[in-house]
């Protein structure tokens, strides 16, 4: 049996920037302790089966497999949410979505707010937890991401946001949004990052959009303007080299 700190130093087998971080977490997380818990005992002594674990994990992590999908949570903005390997990982890239819709809106306004292709839920508990008075809906075609959304509202105790499956806005008819944001598919069928990082290990339907990466970001934008209200917004995140083609299909 070993020394936290000896078990640590076994990051050094991980091929990820965050090498080390990843070892900490995936130890604390077997442990079942907080993060400064290693760095106050590091010469404490773990059992045989707790190391047995940690082992197995880092294992599991030396073959790219995300820390996420390991630990089965994930932070986003404020939460901890629960993942599985049919939804996609939230990042803090999508803050970004959270941060723009809370600018265009008061804490004191009542928007209706629809989150497309919802995943975790990560989106529509986000804003929900800041916009108590927003009435916020979160969709995805998967039953099972669906489900996933729903445990994390549970979780999270948000009774004023709900979760349905839909194919975008299939079942969504008569229905009108003060905002409609989403994080949807956008990575070209052919993109060479599908094949490293932790994309290897994420669901193809939640990244990928056909040859351009542009099919779903091309089916929300001409389907939007019958669920926005007259001056609604349509917030989209998309890749990195598709500004100008996103902007073109806008206007």
């Amino acid at each position: 049996m070993q020394r936290i700190d000896q078990l640590l130093a076994l990051a050094a087998q991980i091929d990820s920037p965050t090498a080390q971080l990843d070892a900490e977490l995936l130890l604390a997380f077997v442990l079942d302790k907080p993060r400064s818990y290693l760095f106050t005992w590091p010469e404490k002594i773990i059992s045989a089966s707790q190391q047995a674990a940690y082992l197995d994990l880092l294992e599991r992590r030396k073959h790219g497999e995300p820390v996420a999908y390991l630990l089965g949570h994930q932070g986003f903005w404020t939460l901890d949410l629960a993942v599985a390997e049919h939804t996609l990982i939230p990042r803090a890239d999508t803050e970004l979505l959270v941060e723009a819709a809370l600018r265009l809106a008061g804490r004191d306004s009542d928007w209706n707010v629809l989150d497309l292709g919802t995943g975790s839920g990560a989106l529509a508990l986000a804003l929900a937890s800041e916009r108590p008075r927003w009435t916020v809906t979160g969709v995805d075609r998967i039953e099972s991401a669906v489900a996933l959304a729903q445990h994390n509202q549970q979780q999270l105790q948000l009774a004023h946001v709900k979760f349905l499956q839909s194919h975008w806005f299939s079942a969504l008819a008569g229905q009108r949004y003060d905002l409609i944001l989403s994080n949807p598919p956008y990575i070209a069928d052919n993109d060479p990052h599908l094949t490293q990082g932790d994309v290897r290990f994420e669901p193809l339907s939640a990244l990928v959009s056909g040859p351009d990466g542009l099919e779903d970001i091309r089916e929300i934008i001409e389907q939007a303007p019958t669920y926005l209200s007259g001056d609604g917004w349509l917030l989209l995140e998309h890749g990195y080299d598709q500004a100008e083609a996103v902007r073109d299909l806008l206007r």
